[in-house]
């Protein structure tokens, strides 16, 4: 019996087959997938924020931000056995949810969320096979470890599979 695992906003979860994996609510946040597809493991997390560094408080949610959610997945999967070398990753999300007249960069969530992300998984040499960012629409995106599929709903946009 196929499970679909919910992960939250500002959290992170992981599935193996015949499990699939869901979040929803994507507007800036960004979804990752980065999975094995040999031992068939995967992990998502739903960011909301590029950088763990601009967090003022003492205790970090570590799943919040785009450099530490990424940092617990690896550790995560490689623990259970998935290969540093084999990790692959899927990205979608990271609109601009609201338009403003001004420039101000603090207000490109979106667009600094999928930044930062493509930056740490360039770091760490996981090649982004397929992506689904920008835009002004939010997501629910659900992944299945079994086929590698990532389902994307975007909302008034229809579903797509990459």
């Amino acid at each position: 019996m196929t499970n679909v695992i919910k992960v939250g906003m500002a959290d992170l979860n992981y599935a193996i087959p015949p499990d699939k994996i869901r979040t929803s609510g994507l507007g800036s946040c960004v979804g990752i997938i980065i999975y094995d597809d040999t031992v068939k493991i995967c992990g998502l997390a739903h960011i909301m924020l590029p950088d763990s560094s601009q967090c003022r408080s003492k205790a970090v949610q570590r799943s919040k931000y785009a450099d530490t959610a990424i940092a617990d997945l690896l550790s995560y999967l490689i623990k259970n056995g998935a290969k540093p070398s084999r990790l692959k990753a899927k990205i979608a999300g990271g609109a601009q949810m609201f338009k403003f007249s001004s420039t101000n960069e603090i207000m490109r969530i979106g667009p600094r969320n999928v930044e930062a992300v493509k930056k740490f998984l360039k770091e760490n040499n996981i090649k982004i096979l397929s992506e689904d960012v920008g835009g002004s629409s939010g997501r629910t995106i659900e992944f299945d470890p079994l086929t590698t599929i990532l389902n994307i709903r975007t909302v008034n946009k229809g579903v797509k599979d990459i």
